[in-house]
């Protein structure tokens, strides 16, 4: 009697996920146990790349960038190659919504590329990208939120100090997207978070509410304070970002005075745990919200934290395309 011929299962083809063919504009699109389930395949792909090189062979990201990048580019065009497919850049051949309309841009797309990456403005916009594509749409960025950003940065958390559920992350300045998707994150792994922004600044109140709302399930914490002291005393991670994001220069002046207070420095870094670690999503202004002291010093994970763009995102390529 003969039998089928069988072949060997590739590292890649052994791990199913239910994401596949969805949308990720937001951490919180995610339940716990699939975040898990992406930082233990970024790990996996870490570790052992080559186990990986033809998980996403003949497939195509297009990427679409209204705003300017280095990590998000460079981490989502060399990570889809490893994985073996392709990435095309539509920048700055399209504008989204503008020369053709948002429902004709996804329907062409559909047909042509497995999925779409967009670093725009307005969350709106992507969301009805997303609405109108059959195909996965990504969040590179928008003034909302910054999830693979996220993805990376409690996979960096993760990697430092071995769990999540407890930690204490203290994020210092602007209330902006990737606030945003840290809170949204924290609600979902337990982490105890504390966000200290000036009066005005504050994350947005619907991201606070949701937060209060899914935190009691996982064991988080969440505390919007006005004191920098308040947000950093005990906490294992020192989070900041740039005090004027892409699109707000007009506001830089004014911010910069604003924010003075904010400025994560030797003084107020060493209110953290002994063995705390610091972290930015990059770009840095030395000398605004960080100090070289604090951001050269062995304690910071940053360039770490920025590798893990690339490691988070492979991993979610993988599930939502494969």
């Amino acid at each position: 009697m003969s039998h089928p011929a069988t072949h060997p299962v590739e590292e890649h083809e052994q791990l199913a996920t239910p994401l596949k063919g969805r949308d990720f504009l937001s951490v919180r699109d995610l339940a716990a146990d699939e975040l898990h389930q992406l930082f233990q395949k970024a790990l996996a792909m870490k570790a052992a790349p080559l186990k990986f090189s033809t998980a996403l062979r003949g497939q195509t990201l297009a990427m679409v960038f209204e705003k300017p990048s280095l990590r998000t580019r460079v981490s989502f065009d060399v990570g889809i190659a490893q994985l073996g497919g392709h990435a095309i850049d539509l920048s700055p051949e399209i504008s989204l919504g503008k020369r053709e309309s948002l429902h004709d841009v996804a329907k062409n797309l559909e047909r042509m590329v497995q999925a779409i990456m967009v670093r725009t403005y307005a969350h709106e916009g992507l969301e009805r990208l997303a609405e109108y594509a059959a195909i996965p749409v990504i969040n590179g960025l928008t003034d909302f939120s910054h999830p693979c950003q996220a993805l990376a940065d409690y996979l960096t958390m993760l990697e430092v100090k071995g769990s999540l559920r407890g930690l204490r992350l203290a994020y210092v300045g602007d209330g902006n997207n990737v606030a945003h998707s840290l809170l949204f994150g924290a609600a979902l792994l337990g982490v105890d978070v504390r966000v200290a922004s000036p009066r005005g600044y504050e994350p947005a109140g619907e991201v606070v509410a949701w937060v209060e709302d899914h935190a009691g399930l996982s064991g988080a914490s969440c505390r919007i304070t006005e004191s920098a002291e308040e947000a950093v005393r005990g906490a294992d991670v020192v989070y900041t970002d740039v005090w004027a994001s892409m699109g707000q220069e007009a506001e830089a002046a004014a911010r910069k005075r604003i924010f003075a207070p904010y400025q994560v420095n030797a003084r107020l870094f060493g209110l953290a745990q002994p063995d705390a670690v610091f972290m930015h999503c990059l770009p840095a202004h030395r000398g605004d919200e960080v100090t070289d002291e604090v951001i050269d010093s062995p304690r910071s994970v940053v360039f770490q934290q920025a590798e893990n763009r690339l490691h988070a995102q492979k991993a979610l390529m993988f599930s939502l395309m494969r």
